[in-house]
C-alpha cells in the first residue's frame, strides 16, 4: 500500500525521480537509498549476496537497477528488465526521502557516511569520468528547460571541488550540493523518518568497523536467513580488496565510462582522508551548515557513525 507520495521532483544531469511513477512495489522489494559515494555499490553487494546466497559476483549494475537514472535506457525498458525479474529485487536511488513513493510492503535501506569523505570520494569519480559521458551528461543539461547548461567539470584541486560543493546548489532551493542535491538536505529526511519500522540505516563507518555485525544486522532487518557458516564468505565477498579486484564483474558494462575501468570506481574507500585535503574555512562552512540543518544527534551519527564514539 502507498503510504506516501513523493513530496518533490528532483532532477539533475543524472536523475530524475519523475522516473518512479512507473514503478509498481512487490511485496519484500528493496530499496537502497544512498547520497553519492556513500556506499551504493557496497550495499548493493551485501544485499545481493544475502539474495543469492552465494559469494559469486555478479553485475550489480543489471540485477539492482538505478531507476531514476535517466540515460542510457529509457524508463520503460529499465521498468520491464525489473518485471522479469524472479528473484527478490533490490533498487538503487540516489534521492532523499521526499523524492520517492513510500510503500509499506517495501524495505528501505538508507547508508550514510561522513559529507566530506564522500565529497572527496565524488572527486575522484568525476575527474575519472570518460570524455565521452561528459559529452552525454552536458547533452542531458542543455534539453531540459529546468536544467538549462552543461555539466560542471569537477575542480582539478579536491579543495576547489570541495568549496564548490558547499557553495553552489544544482536543484531549486538547495543552496549546496552540486552537481547533485543538499547533504544535509538528503540526510535529514532519511534521519527523519529512522523510526519507521521498514526504515534501516546503516553507516558507511560500520561497515568499515565491523562488516559481519553490521550484515546480519542487514540481514535480519531484511527477514532473510543467513547461515553462520555461510557468512564469513559472504563477507570476504563484500570486502572492499575482493570488489575491487571483482570490479568490472561487478560493474558489468558501468566500468566503461570511468578511465580505469572498475579499479577507478573501486577506488580507497578512504575515512578520514580529507583532514589534509581541504582548506580550514571551507571545513568551518560545513560545519556551520551541519550545525544549521541537522540536529546534534543526527550529525553525531553522520560523523561517527553507530559504533564509534565520537573523536
Amino acid at each position: 500500500m502507498l503510504v506516501s507520495r513523493p513530496k518533490r521532483v528532483y532532477r539533475t544531469w543524472i536523475i530524475n525521480s519523475e522516473r518512479w511513477v512507473h514503478y509498481r512495489p512487490r511485496s519484500a522489494d528493496i530499496v537502497i537509498s544512498t547520497y553519492p559515494k556513500c556506499g551504493t555499490t557496497w550495499m548493493q553487494r551485501i544485499v545481493g549476496l544475502f539474495v543469492f546466497q552465494t559469494p559469486e559476483p555478479k553485475p550489480i549494475m543489471e540485477i539492482s537497477p538505478w531507476l531514476e537514472r535517466r540515460f542510457p535506457e529509457p524508463v520503460e525498458a529499465v521498468i520491464s528488465k525489473l518485471e522479469v525479474q524472479d528473484h527478490r529485487r533490490f533498487i538503487k536511488t540516489h534521492l532523499p526521502f521526499d523524492g520517492l513513493p513510500i510503500f509499506d510492503q517495501v524495505k528501505y535501506i538508507h547508508v550514510a557516511r561522513d559529507g566530506r569523505d564522500a565529497c572527496l570520494s565524488f572527486h575522484n569519480h568525476a575527474t575519472g569520468f570518460a570524455p565521452f559521458f561528459f559529452d552525454a551528461l552536458d547533452q542531458v543539461g542543455m534539453a531540459d528547460e529546468i536544467i538549462a547548461r552543461p555539466y560542471p567539470r569537477p575542480a582539478r584541486d579536491p579543495a576547489d571541488h570541495f568549496h564548490n560543493w558547499l557553495t553552489r546548489g544544482a536543484v531549486p532551493n538547495h543552496q549546496d550540493g552540486e552537481p547533485t542535491m543538499s547533504f544535509f538536505h538528503f540526510e535529514r529526511s532519511w534521519w527523519d523518518e529512522r523510526h519507521r519500522s521498514n526504515v534501516l540505516l546503516v553507516h558507511y563507518l560500520d561497515l568499515k568497523s565491523d562488516l559481519q555485525g553490521e550484515m546480519r544486522r542487514i540481514a535480519d532487518f531484511l527477514e532473510i536467513d543467513v547461515a553462520d557458516a555461510l557468512l564469513p564468505g559472504l563477507a570476504d565477498a563484500a570486502d572492499f580488496e575482493t570488489m575491487r579486484r571483482d570490479g568490472d564483474q561487478l560493474m558489468g558494462g558501468m566500468s566503461k565510462i570511468f578511465q580505469g575501468g572498475g579499479a577507478r570506481f573501486f577506488h580507497q574507500a578512504a575515512v578520514r582522508g580529507w583532514r589534509d585535503k581541504y582548506r580550514d574555512d571551507d571545513l568551518a562552512l560545513y560545519e556551520e551548515k551541519a550545525n544549521a540543518s541537522l540536529p546534534p544527534d543526527c550529525r553525531n551519527w553522520i560523523a561517527h557513525g553507530r559504533l564509534r564514539p565520537p573523536t
